[in-house]
């Protein structure tokens, strides 16, 4: 029972250390085929929303798609059964994002009809869930959270500052320009100001008196300022996280951004140091290769 148990164990640590991890060559490799495989599944839903090419392909692309979603079915699968607390893979984020990425297919075919063929093609439209999953294999995705993350009270400031500049700027073209200029309320022109100072200008509304055109260009010059502002912010925040590493050497306070791959079978843990034998979260032996 023992011989069994241990074999058992043997099987799942492998098969966690391939899916799981990229610091082995069979997870390396399979995390190329995982890729591979969401980026031709996001060209078939493209593919799919052309009427003309899915009328003329329809019966392959819903063969490859059927082949891709039971390979992602089993990855799901392979997933849950390779770690030990299954519940810590099911709903964490990229749990849910493989499920969501997963399921539409199937409940498609379950569902099949002609009185619910919109919701059908309303849910096969989850499928873009599996771009999501790309994310895992960007090494700067770590640099980029801590950038973001790091710099999250200064954007929230600078939302805060331009939507009141929004309501202020949409309260007084309410004012000056009025109804017969499309500025019916103040909510409409609010939803104006943002258009204009964000520069996507849908002219649907736009002002026809001299001082509204003026605040009217005003606003679109703001508008290039302020669409710098939280570019700048994460980019020096991101600067910053790259130069973390030589920095450390003289101060201890500053958090390391580490590359160790490595997976807790136990809790699903992640982003260990560097070399760590045991995880930080739960004290498992993490094996390290």
């Amino acid at each position: 029972m023992k011989n069994k148990d241990q074999k058992s164990a043997n099987w799942k640590h492998k098969l966690h250390e391939i899916i799981y991890e990229a610091d082995t060559p069979m997870g390396k490799w399979f995390d190329i085929l995982l890729f591979i495989i969401i980026i031709l599944s996001i060209i078939l839903v493209m593919l799919e929303s052309i009427k003309s090419f899915d009328a003329k392909y329809h019966s392959y692309l819903l063969t490859a798609e059927w082949v891709i979603t039971i390979f992602f079915t089993i990855e799901y699968l392979a997933r849950i059964i390779s770690i030990k607390k299954p519940q810590h893979y099911i709903f964490s984020f990229y749990g849910i994002v493989d499920f969501l990425s997963t399921i539409p297919l199937y409940l498609s075919f379950f569902l099949a009809g002609s009185q619910v063929l919109l919701a059908v093609r309303a849910l096969r439209l989850l499928r873009v869930f599996r771009i999501l999953k790309l994310v895992r294999f960007i090494g700067e995705a770590s640099q980029l959270k801590e950038a973001i993350k790091s710099s999250r009270a200064k954007i929230a400031v600078f939302i805060y500052v331009v939507l009141i500049l929004s309501v202020i700027m949409g309260t007084v073209m309410y004012l000056i320009e009025g109804a017969d200029a499309g500025f019916t309320s103040i909510p409409r022109s609010i939803y104006w100001t943002i258009v204009t100072l964000t520069t996507v200008g849908y002219g649907d509304i736009a002002p026809v008196t001299d001082i509204g055109q003026i605040i009217a260009a005003i606003i679109m010059i703001l508008g290039y300022g302020i669409i710098a502002v939280p570019t700048g912010i994460v980019t020096v925040e991101f600067a910053k996280q790259g130069t973390k590493t030589t920095s450390e050497k003289n101060s201890n306070t500053i958090q390391e951004i580490h590359t160790n791959t490595q997976v807790c079978q136990n809790c699903n843990a992640d982003n260990h140091k560097d070399h760590a034998t045991y995880c930080y979260n739960c004290g498992n032996y993490l094996n390290e290769q």
